[in-house]
């Protein structure tokens, strides 16, 4: 499936689909039972009520009995007000009902969201999986509010009718029918095409979604680059699309109405003319006879007017509701892991605080010491089956080394910083920390041992007091000042109007884009674990910022086992260790003085001879 395409023709399942929705409902599925008695009442009473009111017209014609008229007039009241109320109390019940599912699917859509692994992230764009959050559950709201009741309404009144006119006279019953029979076969090959084009549409509208939201995004490179024509062009060519759907989708539905009314015109006509026959004939019981005829006939076509409406409504609601299963279905990220992180002490340093805990195969337990060492061994990894990234690297970190990464843009470097958080499963090889197989550490503790600033800084929309607290939310005031000043943040925060309550906006965009890193990295300073990840952390920053910077880094890498990727060389010239990446693979390893010793490609980049893409 192409990127950014996830169509499909038609719900493949429609039952399935639907079946699926209704577990949705929770405790309060006997409550769609509720709903279900009071609509087929609420149909009734319309139904007879017409059936009554032509009995009310033939007593009064006859003079015979005031005290049946009576009788009949309170009843076909009592039968009218009772269907009011049964109309008022389902619309109610199906609203909150429709509220309840709602918030229990876009509850399940944003758990899946944290539980799906990067991969999908990379394989999908963000405007389709808005649109499972948008579009598709919109309609799923319609359809739940408005357009399953009323579906049971049109069927009882279709049902209802046929009888009706059955029991009046079956012979004009017949005309009715055969008209009945025209619409059904209308609407089932235009609702067929009808399926087709409102699942297109949904689909194009993601596309549109995805569009629009690259545009804006990137609307500061289409504009240096004077880009906006072909960016214009990009999304006409989307919308095109979608118009297309659009046009189609609703050329079927709005066929509905003239075809429906045309032939209800032509029904009533042909009824009216055969139906006063009948009377003149005496072929009828009388004019109430009639009258109940005519009403019946008048209204006959209602219904199947409602009903298409309705189960366009529904279909719409389905293929987003398939859309979103499919969605729910895919895979999450995989975490076998059972080594986790327990708590020893609330004082001391990071490591000092927390300690490994390894189950074992007697059912006890066994705990190993956090460090923060790193190895490498024998791995091997690529994005795809096509394209190797990694070609058998191996190294080590040991506790409180500081490893630095160097290669042009595509060797690797930011690939093994993925793998040892395990956003990505390695094709072969392995990975420990602290010893143990990083496969064999649960998720969240693993992640929770590691503290990660990438060159591509997100902040999210609160304080910046918050957007600190993000990797350690029970941490005091103080303990965010004194990590805002180890990463120099502290004086330009306090400078704010509302300082450390000021509130940040669309990815920190009211901040300078070194304020931001430098934000990331308080972020770091207060999550204090063992192993401490740098990708291109003082990219972003001016050079007298970074020389502030990099002393209060020297300060904040005492004692952590760190890895370093670095274009600039004067941020790891003091690194234990430099690697020097190539295609994948480790071309150069040693200290900064064994590499210009080398006179290899390290030498040649510290020299200016070459520089890094």
């Amino acid at each position: 499936m192409a990127r950014g395409t996830l169509k499909f023709a038609k719900p493949k399942n429609p039952l399935k689909t639907l079946m699926r929705l209704i577990k949705y409902f929770g405790k309060k599925k006997y409550l769609l039972i509720v709903v279900f008695l009071l609509v087929v009442y609420t149909s009734f009473a319309q139904i007879f009520g017409s059936y009554m009111l032509g009995v009310i017209i033939d007593t009064a014609i006859k003079h015979e009995n005031y005290s049946l008229l009576i009788n009949d007039i309170v009843l076909l009241v009592c039968i009218y007000g009772l269907g009011v109320l049964c109309d008022l109390t389902y619309t109610q019940m199906m609203v909150r009902l429709a509220q309840d599912v709602i918030f229990n699917i876009r509850k399940e859509l944003s758990t899946h969201l944290q539980d799906l692994p990067i991969k999908y992230f990379d394989e999908h764009p963000h405007g389709e999986i808005m649109s499972y959050f948008t579009n598709d559950v919109d309609t799923l709201v319609n359809a739940l509010n408005d357009s399953f009741a009323n579906i049971i309404f049109c069927f009882c009144n279709i049902v209802g009718t046929i009888v009706i006119l059955a029991i009046i006279n079956i012979y004009l019953a017949l005309i009715i029918y055969f008209f009945m029979a025209l619409l059904v076969l209308f609407i089932f090959f235009n609702t067929k095409k009808c399926r087709k084009y409102y699942t297109m549409q949904q689909s194009e509208i993601a596309n549109i979604n995805s569009k629009v939201e690259e545009d804006i995004n990137g609307m500061k490179v289409s504009k240096a680059f004077n880009h906006e024509d072909e960016s214009f062009e990009s999304f006409d060519k989307v919308n095109k699309s979608w118009l297309e759907a659009s046009q189609k989708s609703f050329f079927h539905t709005q066929l509905n109405v003239p075809v429906i009314v045309s032939l209800s015109y032509l029904e009533f006509t042909i009824a009216s003319i055969v139906g006063a026959c009948f009377l003149v004939n005496k072929w009828i019981s009388g004019l109430g006879s009639l009258t109940t005829y005519i009403v019946n006939v008048r209204q006959s076509a209602q219904p199947f007017n409602m009903f298409t409406q309705h189960i366009n409504n529904i279909l719409t609601a389905l293929a987003g509701c398939e859309r979103i299963f499919y969605y729910l279905d895919e895979e999450s990220e995989i975490d076998n892991g059972k080594v986790t992180l327990i708590k020893l002490s609330d004082e001391g340093e990071y490591k000092n605080r927390y300690s490994w805990n390894i189950p074992t195969n007697e059912g006890t337990y066994l705990t190993k010491e956090l460090r923060g060492e790193i190895v490498f061994k024998d791995v091997t990894f690529g994005y795809n089956d096509e394209k190797i990234v990694l070609d058998d690297i191996s190294f080590y970190a040991k506790d409180g080394q500081k490893i630095a990464f160097v290669g042009s843009t595509g060797a690797g470097k930011t690939t093994i910083i993925s793998l040892i958080n395990r956003f990505y499963n390695i094709s072969r090889g392995e990975i420990y920390y602290d010893g143990i197989n990083i496969k064999d550490i649960k998720l969240d503790d693993l992640r929770r041992a590691i503290s990660m600033v990438t060159q591509d800084t997100h902040l999210f929309t609160g304080t910046i007091k918050d957007n600190i607290l993000y990797s350690r939310r029970h941490s005091t005031f103080e303990e965010v000042v004194k990590a805002a000043k180890i990463a120099n943040c502290d004086s330009w925060i306090k400078m704010l109007p509302q300082g450390y309550d000021t509130v940040l906006f669309d990815d920190g965009h009211n901040l300078s884009q070194g304020q931001r890193q430098l934000l990331s990295l308080a972020r770091a300073c207060l999550s204090m674990p063992p192993l401490l990840i740098l990708d291109e952390a003082t990219s972003n920053i001016d050079t007298r910022s970074e020389r502030l910077v990099q002393k209060a880094m020297d300060e904040l890498m005492k004692n952590r086992t760190t890895l370093v990727i670095a274009h600039r060389l004067s941020t790891i010239k003091n690194a234990d260790a430099i690697l020097y990446l190539e295609n994948g693979k480790i071309i150069e390893r040693g200290t900064n003085a064994q590499l210009l010793e080398l006179k290899g490609k390290y030498y040649a980049l510290y020299q200016g001879k070459v520089e890094l893409e």
